[in-house]
């Protein structure tokens, strides 16, 4: 009987409360897992957990995900895997909508990494599992992206144009092979949301999201909530008449 290789794992934005939750579930599969991210220093911390959780192999890819062509590094993580199965895109920056509000290079920075960048590499890695004809990408959104709210709508314009890109390319792949779908968390106990308040049946735990964003890996839909109520919770939301709607307070 020959024992089956690892999968062969890619996150980007390794440094994340969701990502690291995730690469926990992998690690315990025994994958091959590249950490790409920024701090490199932090990500040594992470590879060192992961590898006495079960990793195979991990690898640790130090990279400004905004900087330009940064997704032409793809190739060189990939190489470096042995081969690439699944991809998580974890990164991205909530900003503060009152500073965007009065600063338009704040606004921009916002849809700079949580759009334009995302969508770079988004469209790398489809055209690799194009490539190859199989494979899996899972991209973290948000429910912000579902409908506009004064209090964080550049963000969610960002995410919902990053959605409509991945459900498009999942449309594009319909029988081919790959597969590419989108997240959508609601809110997380993560560092992105530490100046928030939280608690309460609203909010989830990075491990709750992890444990969506890994079967989205292997099956369901390309629009996938994390936890699943939010898909009724958004449904509702999105058909809120707009009168009643703008005089609501969030």
């Amino acid at each position: 009987m020959t024992t089956p290789n690892p999968l062969r794992v890619l996150i980007l934005g390794a440094g994340s409360g969701i990502a690291q939750a995730t690469a926990r579930l992998y690690a315990a599969e025994g994958a091959t897992i590249g950490l790409a991210g920024r701090n490199a220093e932090r990500l040594a911390v992470i590879a060192a957990d992961l590898k006495a959780r079960g990793a195979a192999v991990t690898e640790i890819f130090d990279v400004d995900f905004t900087a330009p062509d940064a997704a032409a590094t793809l190739a060189g993580m990939v190489a470096k895997l042995g081969g690439l199965d699944h991809v998580i895109l974890a990164y991205g920056v909530l900003g503060d909508q009152a500073t965007a509000d009065r600063d338009e290079a704040a606004a921009l920075a916002i849809i700079d990494v949580n759009f334009r960048s995302a969508a770079a590499w988004t469209l790398a890695v489809a055209n690799l599992l194009e490539r190859q004809g199989r494979g899996s990408l899972v991209v973290l959104g948000s429910v912000a992206g579902d409908r506009g709210r004064r209090s964080n709508y550049v963000y969610g314009a960002a995410k919902a144009g990053l959605a409509v890109l991945v459900q498009g390319i999942s449309h594009r792949f319909r029988g081919v092979g790959p597969r590419v779908v989108i997240v959508k968390p609601g809110p997380t106990d993560t560092a992105m949301t530490a100046g928030m308040a939280k608690g309460g049946p609203m909010w989830a735990t990075p491990e709750a999201v992890a444990a969506v964003v890994r079967k989205a890996a292997d099956s369901g839909g390309p629009v996938v909530y994390a936890p699943a109520r939010w898909r009724l919770i958004m449904a509702i939301i999105r058909n809120i008449p707009a009168a009643i709607f703008n005089k609501m307070n969030f």
